[in-house]
């Protein structure tokens, strides 16, 4: 894998977790600005993920799954954006699902790194499910989301940010594991040769 495209893995999670404490450290100043730090997150977020998707198609399981979820990113983050009174309204509900459907993904490919054996693959995994269970509480308590939605926001949006960064490591442990194989497999090569 490209060396620009671990480090924008690294930038996207270094920035989720910086935007989740300025969230929960500024409460009611991102509550008057939730729509667009939401639309902008999402859309950067999508457009990382894929050009991760893109650029690993080749060597990593579900890369597709990975292309998807950055179109779906995509796409809900210029909605956001370009809809900021209609998403004012209906951020709770929408903050919820975003959530929900994040910590799905994480969960799910939590499981191509356990395959990689990355032993922190369960980190992932804890992530992916207290993002999705935030964002299920979020979805049954809509009117106390919508006092709390920056709090909210910060936790899950850090979550996603370590989730990230343990993600890069995972990336690095795999990366080692198609080197080794490749020597094994130019070795036993060598030798019969």
């Amino acid at each position: 894998m490209k060396k620009s495209t671990k480090i924008m893995l690294v930038v996207t999670g270094i920035l989720l977790i910086v935007l989740g404490i300025v969230c929960i450290c500024n409460p009611v100043e991102t509550l008057f600005s939730m729509a667009w730090l939401i639309g902008f997150l999402t859309l950067f977020s999508g457009i990382s993920k894929l050009v991760f998707g893109l650029r690993t198609q080749n060597f990593m399981p579900n890369s597709g799954t990975r292309v998807l979820t950055g179109v779906f990113d995509v796409l809900f983050g210029i909605f956001m954006l370009c809809n900021n009174v209609f998403v004012a309204v209906s951020l709770p509900l929408i903050f919820a699902i975003w959530l929900i459907i994040e910590g799905i993904i994480i969960v799910v490919l939590s499981f191509d790194y356990k395959k990689a054996d990355f032993q922190g693959w369960w980190w992932l995994l804890l992530m992916g499910i207290a993002v999705a269970v935030l964002g299920f509480f979020a979805m049954k308590n809509l009117e106390v989301t919508g006092m709390t939605m920056s709090i909210l926001f910060g936790c899950g949006v850090l979550l996603l940010g370590i989730a990230y960064i343990v993600a890069f490591f995972g990336i690095n442990k795999f990366q080692k594991k198609v080197k080794q194989a490749k020597e094994a497999f130019r070795e036993s090569i060598d030798y019969k040769g």
